[in-house]
């Protein structure tokens, strides 16, 4: 048994009766400062919550009833889990987002072992991605989807980073214009085009594959040419969909980030991956995995489960007893709002420089000139 120590000096002490409830009392041969020694397992609920949580267990496996588990664990869904600022330098990361609800998305980003950062939004757009990307120390090569507004976040932040857009979801962008059983002859050869992106290793390929996109954008010019008018009588493209599939094919080659994990520098010293499959079937899909286990859960939990997920599998988590420490909670937001708030308002009242007044313009200290007032 633990030697129980003063909570003043540190000096042994000894047993000193109980109190009404039957809670041992101890008393300091010191200071005669006279304590109770309450067992504090604030970290052992945790650790069984973070337990549950990441196991995919119901609250009935866990060694309490489901009832019991619920009230010593209710605390933690008030603590919100922070990414970490990442400053050692990466090769490789990927980006990607996971949608939670009809307006909920949480970016991610993680390299090939660790989850980096997670930020929360309505929906991809340039802010978020900032937001996202600037606590992240800028990597050589980012692989993502081509999500809305990372082009532009990454153009900011990570200025010097090379892009490379995810090959399977380059095909599955054409798919969906072309479909998987095309009726025409172009939309059967654009989709084959697509298909075989998911097969060039070598940069040889690369320059057969340009040329046979070339090739097709020739032969099918006056098909894809035609028009024809939509109800509202506005001229339209006849084959809309294979243009806009054509396009977009025609605007990753002209940007080049296509072949980038052959291009780049670091390819003659490893494979570089030319697809998200590490965010989408590493990450997500466990995310997936987990929320499901949990089905139930209010849209504010589900935020807050991905963010425990996230973290805990982070470069450096924190030990249980740190993390309750130092991680925010509903409180400790709302109290350092208000000393904001307060402070703000503080300084919106008292007035600027040249527009306050002075009191001794209002306040004639002159005795003399005083005796000829009225």
């Amino acid at each position: 048994m633990n030697q129980i120590k003063c909570i003043n000096c540190g000096f042994p002490c000894y047993k000193y009766g109980k109190t009404r409830k039957g809670t041992q009392r101890w008393q300091c041969p010191e200071c005669k400062t006279v304590f109770t020694n309450a067992i504090d397992r604030t970290t052992k609920y945790f650790h069984q919550f973070i337990q549950w949580l990441l196991s995919g267990k119901t609250q009935d496996e866990m060694s309490v009833s489901s009832r019991t588990f619920r009230r010593n664990t209710a605390q933690f869904w008030e603590i919100w889990p922070m990414p970490p600022k990442v400053e050692e330098h990466k090769d490789i990361v990927f980006v990607d987002g996971i949608y939670l609800g009809r307006k909920v998305c949480v970016l991610i980003c993680c390299d090939e072992v660790h989850v980096l950062g997670w930020y929360v939004c309505r929906y991809e757009h340039t802010a978020a991605w900032e937001a996202l990307l600037q606590r992240i120390a800028s990597p050589n090569i980012v692989v993502t989807d081509g999500g809305t507004g990372f082009k532009k976040a990454c153009k900011k932040i990570w200025k010097m980073t090379k892009v490379q857009r995810c090959l399977y979801h380059v095909y599955c962008q054409v798919k969906r214009y072309t479909t998987s059983r095309p009726k025409t002859l172009a939309g059967i050869e654009l989709y084959v085009l697509a298909k075989d992106l998911l097969a060039i290793h070598t940069d040889e390929e690369i320059k057969a594959w340009e040329e046979r996109l070339q090739l097709w954008s020739n032969k099918h010019k006056i098909f894809l040419s035609e028009m024809t008018r939509d109800e509202y009588g506005t001229l339209r493209p006849k084959h809309e969909r294979l243009v806009k599939a054509e396009r977009s094919l025609w605007q990753l080659v002209k940007k080049d980030i296509l072949f980038t994990y052959l291009k780049d520098t670091l390819a003659n010293e490893r494979a570089l991956p030319a697809t998200n499959n590490r965010i989408e079937g590493g990450i997500n899909a466990q995310l997936r995995a987990m929320l499901r286990d949990h089905r139930g859960l209010s849209i504010e939990r589900r935020i807050k489960a991905v963010f425990w997920w996230c973290y805990m599998h982070s470069p450096h988590p924190l030990p249980y007893d740190e993390i309750l420490k130092v991680m925010p909670t509903y409180k400790s937001i709302a109290k350092i709002y208000k000393e904001m708030s307060e402070r703000q308002t503080l300084e919106e009242e008292i007035p600027t420089w040249g527009d306050a007044i002075v009191w001794s313009d209002l306040h004639n200290y002159d005795i003399s000139l005083t005796k000829d007032w009225d």
